[in-house]
């Protein structure tokens, strides 16, 4: 299967994350995936927040990847593989990314990113990369956004 490698440096600077967003958009159309589709909000979702991570706890630069599969023709008969999209992003942290499971505490407003990559993609993890790390993730075709109301308790909230 022959993979479409697409990258950009993103600077050290919050704002940052919505031109990553912007970026990521563009190039979903420009592979032909509609942006509106679950999939593609799904890669927009998990890029905001591994960029957000790489930004926010490094204070670096990093450099976003994404690793679009090409459709190559299958056999007569045989179904199309599915190739996830695969999402990495490079910072010059060697620290380890460490999710952080939501907790009893339901106005935290951060530190949960990683969870949500664990919930929305297929297979994520990291490894060392020269001096810093690389975080990635795969995401499916097939990919569904969570649904943010699904956890929440709506009996209780009505007392």
């Amino acid at each position: 299967m022959q993979v479409l490698q697409v990258q950009l440096a993103v600077q050290a600077d919050p704002a940052e994350v919505g031109r990553a967003r912007r970026w990521v958009r563009s190039r979903l159309l420009n592979h032909g995936v509609d942006p509106d589709a679950p999939m593609a909000e799904t890669v927009v979702l998990v890029v905001s927040e591994l960029v957000t991570n790489a930004v926010v706890h490094t204070g670096c630069p990093a450099v976003l990847r994404l690793c679009l599969p090409v459709d190559c023709a299958a056999p007569e008969g045989a179904p199309a593989p599915a190739v996830p999209l695969r999402v990495e992003v490079a910072d010059a942290s060697q620290v380890a990314p460490a999710p952080r499971h939501a907790g009893a505490d339901a106005d935290a407003t951060n530190g949960r990113g990683l969870e949500l990559v664990e919930l929305l993609c297929e297979r994520w993890g990291w490894y060392p990369d020269g001096s810093g790390k690389r975080v990635w993730c795969e995401i499916g075709a097939d990919a569904r956004p969570a649904d943010p109301l699904a956890g929440v308790d709506w009996a209780a909230l009505a007392q």
